[in-house]
C-alpha cells in the first residue's frame, strides 16, 4: 500500500497530473473569454471612400516627388511619429526631409485591402493599414509590411493629415 501511495503522491508523477489538471482549467476558463477579432467592415462607406482616395493621392504625389501636392495635404499642426525616428512637428521639416531623403529614392506600395477607416465625431477619421517601402537604390532589398495609423481632419471641404504613426 505504501509503494502506491508513494507512485501517486510524491515525487514527478503528482506534479504532473496537477499541472494538467491545472493547465486544463486554465484552457476551459480562457476558452471561454477570447473572442474573435471581427473582420473589418466600413462603418461609413462614403467616409472610407474618400480617405483611401486621399492616402492614394498623397502617396500619388510622395512616389512622384510631387512636394507641393504633400505640403497641401499636411496639416500646419502635423505631428509624425515614426518608431525609428522619433517625432517631428514642423511641416516644414517634414517636407525639406521628404525631398530631401524620399524623393527619387524610395517608393510607398499599400497592402491592397488593408485600410480601415473609422470615423472620429466632429474632427473627421483615423486611417489604419500596412504598407511597404521600396528602396529604389537597393532595387533587391526585401521589404515587409508595416503598419501605419493616419489621423485625418476635415476642415472645410478639404481633408488634412494631421497625425501620423509610421512603425517599422
Amino acid at each position: 500500500m505504501n509503494d502506491l501511495f508513494d507512485f501517486f503522491f510524491k515525487g514527478n508523477f503528482f506534479m504532473k497530473i496537477l499541472t494538467l489538471l491545472y493547465t486544463l482549467l486554465l484552457s476551459w476558463v480562457m476558452n471561454g473569454q477570447v473572442q474573435e477579432i471581427p473582420n473589418y467592415k466600413p462603418v461609413d462607406l462614403d467616409l472610407h471612400n474618400q480617405i483611401v482616395k486621399m492616402d492614394s493621392i498623397f502617396f500619388n504625389a510622395y512616389n512622384t516627388c510631387d512636394i507641393q501636392t504633400q505640403a497641401d495635404i499636411l496639416s500646419n499642426d502635423i505631428e509624425f511619429f515614426h518608431d525609428k525616428g522619433g517625432v517631428s512637428t514642423s511641416k516644414s521639416e517634414i517636407v525639406a526631409s521628404t525631398k530631401k531623403n524620399i524623393c527619387g529614392k524610395v517608393t510607398r506600395t499599400l497592402i491592397k485591402g488593408s485600410i480601415e477607416v473609422y470615423p472620429i465625431h466632429q474632427y473627421g477619421a483615423v486611417e489604419i493599414g500596412y504598407h511597404k517601402f521600396f528602396n529604389n537604390q537597393e532595387p533587391d532589398a526585401k521589404s515587409i509590411p508595416s503598419k501605419f495609423i493616419t489621423i485625418w481632419k476635415k476642415e472645410h471641404d478639404k481633408w488634412l493629415m494631421t497625425k501620423i504613426i509610421s512603425l517599422h
